[in-house]
Parts: C-alpha cells; sequence; structure tokens
C-alpha cells in the first residue's frame, strides 16, 4: 500500500524542498498544498503521478479534514508560525494521522506541546520544530549532551548567508522575532533577554571564519531545558551573512519604536525589501548555512566541551532534509513515540547519523579546551 504524505505550504521554499528530499528518499506520493493556483514551474517541483497539487487554505476546515484523512502522514510547512493555531495538529489526532511540522517559534511550540497527552491517547506521534534549525541543530545537541556523565551548558550558533534560499516568510519569520524580549535558561532560571543583543564573535568552519551572532528567540531556547534537565544554561544565537545584515537587524530591533515593529505593514515591508536586496547578495555571500553546538559539562569528573559544527551549501535544501528524514522514518516504522515531542525527544541519535550520512552532509566534532 503507497503511502501518502499531505504538505501543508508545500509550494514555498520550504515545503517544496521538504517534498524534494521525500521524492529521493521514499516512495510516498505527495500532495502539495497552497492557497493559489500554481503552475509546475513556480514551484521547481515536477508534478505529476508522484506529485500532486491541491489548492487549499488552511480556514477551508472541511476541505482540510478531507485531505488530512487521505493521507497517512501531515507535513506543516505553513508558516509563519508566530500566530498559527494548532488547527491542523488537533485534526491529525482526531483522524489518527502522524503529524511533523516545521515550526520556529515558542508561542506555537508550547500550544503543540499542549495536547501531548491527546496524542498519546490517540497512538498518534507528532514531532514538531523539525527543520535545519530548530531540527538537525536539537539533534546535533543531543549527540553532544550523550557525550556526558552530566551536561551543564549549551551554546548553540546559526550562520545563514543571504536568503539562505528560502522565501519571504522566512524575512517574516526574523523580523516577527524582534518584536518582544524573550525569556532564556541562564544560570538555572529564566530570565529576561533582548532579540538581536549580546553579539558574540564565533570561530565557525571555513568559509564562515569569525563571524557576529546575537541572542535570538528559537523554540531551542525553551524546548532544550526541558528535554535535558541537568543544563544549567542554554544560549541560542543567530547572525547573517554579508555581516551588514547584522548591523540592519539590530538597528530594527534596538532602534526602531516597538509600535512601529508591531505594525503588519511594516513588518510586510521590512520582509520584501530584504529579500530584494539578498537578491542582490545572494550571488556573491551564497545561501549556505552553518550550525555550530557546544556542550560543556562534566565528563569522568572533569569539566569538557563538545563541539560539533556542519555546514551546508543551501539552508532551504538542509531545512528539507531535516523534516524530510523525520517524515521518512514515521511513514517507515522506524521512529514511533506517541505524543507531542520536540525533535531531540522524539529522533535517537543512531537515527540522526543514519539521515545525516544518507543526505551526504557531514557533521564535524571536536573536543575543545577550556
Amino acid at each position: 500500500m503507497t503511502d501518502r504524505i499531505l504538505i501543508l505550504g508545500g509550494r514555498g521554499r520550504i515545503g517544496s524542498s521538504v517534498a524534494q528530499d521525500l521524492i529521493a528518499h521514499t516512495q510516498a506520493k505527495i500532495t502539495i498544498t497552497g492557497r493559489s493556483p500554481v503552475m509546475e514551474k513556480a514551484i521547481n517541483l515536477p508534478l505529476g503521478e508522484r506529485i500532486q497539487f491541491l489548492m487549499l487554505d488552511l480556514t477551508e476546515v472541511d476541505k482540510l479534514r478531507e485531505a488530512i484523512a487521505q493521507s497517512n502522514l501531515v507535513i506543516h510547512c505553513a508558516g509563519p508560525f508566530h500566530y498559527r493555531d494548532t488547527n491542523v495538529l488537533q485534526i491529525c489526532i482526531e483522524q489518527g494521522v502522524n503529524y511533523v511540522d516545521v515550526s520556529d517559534h515558542r508561542s506555537y511550540t508550547i500550544k503543540a506541546l499542549s495536547y501531548h497527552e491527546q496524542a498519546a491517547t490517540a497512538g498518534i506521534t507528532a514531532i514538531i520544530n523539525t527543520g535545519i534549525f530548530p531540527g538537525i541543530s536539537n539533534s546535533m545537541v543531543r549527540q553532544g549532551v550523550e557525550q556526558f556523565d552530566q551536561p551543564e551548558k549549551i551554546h548553540l550558533s546559526y550562520l545563514v548567508s543571504g536568503s539562505g534560499g528560502a522565501g519571504v516568510t522566512v524575512m517574516r519569520t526574523t523580523f516577527l522575532g524582534l518584536q518582544h524580549p524573550f525569556t532564556a535558561w541562564k544560570d538555572s532560571k529564566w530570565q529576561l533577554v533582548k532579540p538581536y543583543t549580546g553579539r558574540e564573535m564565533i570561530n565557525f568552519p571555513s568559509p564562515y571564519g569569525r563571524s557576529g551572532v546575537y541572542w535570538f528567540d528559537m523554540p531551542e531556547t525553551f524546548t532544550l531545558p526541558q528535554s535535558f534537565p541537568s543544563v544549567k544554561t542554554v544560549i541560542t544565537k543567530f547572525g547573517s551573512v554579508p555581516d551588514f545584515y547584522n548591523h540592519l537587524t539590530w538597528m530594527a530591533a534596538n532602534i526602531f519604536p516597538k509600535w512601529l515593529m508591531q505594525r503588519h505593514s511594516i513588518i510586510e515591508f521590512l520582509s520584501y525589501v530584504s529579500h530584494f536586496m539578498t537578491d542582490v547578495t545572494n550571488p556573491f555571500s551564497g545561501i549556505g548555512v552553518v550550525v555550530r553546538s557546544e556542550v560543556t559539562g562534566q565528563k569522568n569528573g572533569e569539566t569538557a566541551t563538545y563541539c560539533s559544527t556542519l555546514v551546508y551549501d543551501n539552508t532551504a535544501l538542509a531545512s528539507g532534509s531535516g523534516a524530510g528524514s523525520i517524515a521518512q522514518f514515521l511513514i517507515a516504522g522506524k521512529l514511533q513515540k506517541p505524543g507531542v515531542f520536540p525533535v531531540e525527544e522524539a529522533l535517537p541519535t543512531n537515527l540522526f547519523i543514519e539521515a545525516i550520512d544518507s543526505r551526504g552532509m557531514q557533521i564535524n566534532h571536536t573536543w575543545l579546551d577550556k
């Protein structure tokens, strides 16, 4: 019996990257959705026997419910997730259909995790925050944490070149993430942090080198302290290449009036302007990503630090690999964990390594001297 996967928001850059990954690594039939009619050339996917398009708005609940009922797995890529409700997840639980998403904001993460018991009772595996960051980054942390007798500190840093190969939605996500201070787990207590502050110079692998990153509100900031209770500090910092984008983003976060940054029209304006600018710089900067995970803790009675790095030349495709690999394991029956979980709790390291290796990605590990 052929597996059927429904990708909501599948005509977007991230959604179509997930579809590409699934075409390469599964035999499933895939339905991608969008809110308007679409030509094949508009989504860079070969519509045909294995990929079908369905025009669907998430507000069309009856049509959404019907599409989910005809699927073995739903992958929610219709961001931004800052204000997205959990209706898709709820319908999946009701219909008995496994669920994956690429959500990237704690507000949605908190809402989704509240359905853990309902999903567990229904026998549904729902894995949230898949993609590259969050997603692959979380699994890199888990692999690092497992090296220690007692992990104590996690420091995650991300750099994205230009647009990362993503669309305007990702730009919206960035600017929406600048609107409010957020809480971070520091020194065993939740402390308020202003977004895009605390610039820190990090030594990334080639071709990035020493680059600046800033505090940014990611779901990992919230989920990692829950997943690894012995950890006393979790730091998540993000930066852009070229560096002048960081300074522009810092201005938006720290100089622009807050009331201005909370207006929908301003977010849209900044998102489209930023995407236009990256179209100009992408040929020079590339669209790649680097993730650096540093875990410090106790090992054999001594303090040690374990560092993992991943470099990939297309951020959107890396995100597609993260979500696609989770979907692959779910439909193959290799991954079954009823409930709602962030990816670092759901995906065991052996499967994570299998996913990375099968997609030609490489994670480098090293012990750092302190």
